[in-house]
């Protein structure tokens, strides 16, 4: 592709910070930088005609665990980083809505339940003996008990009589939030180029040269924010995680209201204008969703239906209006991958499928790393 001179020293030349990902760690990485360096040329390069990974791909939660997902953490976390990683999540929501305000994301805090099919009665139990044990755990965070029981009056099918409810989640409209991000960080002067696929970098003494799908130009700092797609940068600590989603059409008196978990989190829904969302079904095709490929299965696919018929929606008609997928950044530990590369290279990624909780905050901190 070929430049003109007007566009070649409008857009790449002298450029201070370049940042990778123009989803919710990236935008609010280059405003976080617009404070701290008024004058500075901030140029945010995306991959896809809208940001490509999860930012407006996911579901729309504002959540910071259910207890079943609480529990595993502690499998492989202690109590003091489980209330950390929380504490971020929520603390994350906070500056998110703070940011945005909750006019501009559409919040709504409906509250959040955790449903268990009967024959995972043994999860189920174990789940409602942990309550007095977590509320108690997150009491420093909330001040209050979070979690308890409630009756299922939620005409679901196959579901135990009790649920879990969590009185502090809430739901966003994700197309909303990010067009707000989008106009924030244009007004602040920040400069955001779509389809344009950072292929390579090099970094010397002083500068990092970009290499794109259409131009190479040289930046003063790199900053990295590209989540799933982050081991196609040599960041191989990371690990792409599809999410595939489908959404309802419209469905008179829907019943149903906030947001729901079932089966360890591997499953979710949500009402959405008289719609319902649901996505996951990862846990049948682990290794099949280990990429960054934005597609659906049919596997995947057969079984969001299922529970749409037999579970979830039973004896109401409905038809499927649309289907999507994500891809977010998962790995070993749920803490996100935060650190400087080199001289001049940072990153912020492997966010855990909780981009939404914790993007904000991860993208102020990958802006705070340099000096």
């Amino acid at each position: 592709m070929e430049f003109s001179f007007w566009e070649q020293e409008a857009w790449f030349t002298n450029v201070d910070y370049t940042v990778i990902g123009s989803g919710i760690v990236g935008l609010t990485c280059a405003l976080r930088l617009r404070e701290r360096f008024p004058k500075a040329k901030i140029l945010v390069l995306e991959r896809g005609m809208l940001p490509n990974g999860a930012s407006t791909k996911n579901a729309g939660f504002a959540c910071f665990g259910s207890i079943s997902e609480i529990l595993d953490d502690l499998k492989s976390h202690s109590e003091d980083e489980v209330v950390a990683l929380v504490k971020k999540r929520i603390e994350g929501l906070t500056k998110l809505r703070a940011l945005l305000t909750d006019k501009g994301i559409d919040y709504q805090e409906n509250g959040g339940y955790e449903l268990f099919l009967k024959k995972d009665n043994s999860l189920y139990k174990q789940c409602v003996e942990a309550i007095p044990t977590i509320n108690k755990l997150l009491f420093p965070i909330f001040k209050k008990e979070v979690y308890s029981l409630k009756s299922n009056d939620l005409q679901c099918d196959g579901i135990h009589d009790q649920v879990i409810f969590n009185n502090s989640e809430g739901q966003i409209d994700t197309g909303r939030m990010m067009q707000s991000l989008l106009q924030l960080a244009q007004s602040k002067g920040i400069l955001i180029l779509n389809n344009t696929n950072v292929i390579s970098y090099a970094e010397n003494a002083i500068e990092v040269t970009i290499v794109t799908n259409s131009i190479q130009f040289k930046t003063k700092k790199l900053l990295i924010a590209t989540n799933g797609f982050a081991k196609k940068l040599g960041l191989t600590q990371v690990k792409p995680a599809r999410a595939q989603v489908l959404i309802t059409n419209k469905i008179p008196d829907l019943h149903l209201k906030g947001t729901f978990h079932l089966d360890r989190g591997y499953y979710y829904f949500r009402n959405i204008n008289g719609r319902i969302l649901l996505g996951g079904g990862r846990n049948l095709d682990f290794k099949g969703e280990e990429t960054t490929v934005i597609a659906q299965t049919e596997i995947i696919q057969q079984e969001l239906e299922r529970l749409l018929e037999e579970v979830i929606l039973p004896n109401t008609k409905f038809e499927i209006a649309h289907r999507w997928s994500g891809i977010m950044g998962v790995g070993s530990q749920k803490q996100p991958l935060l650190k400087k590369l080199s001289d001049h290279t940072y990153c912020g990624v492997r966010l855990g499928g909780m981009g939404v909780a914790i993007g904000a905050t991860v993208g102020e901190d990958l802006a705070n790393l340099i000096a």
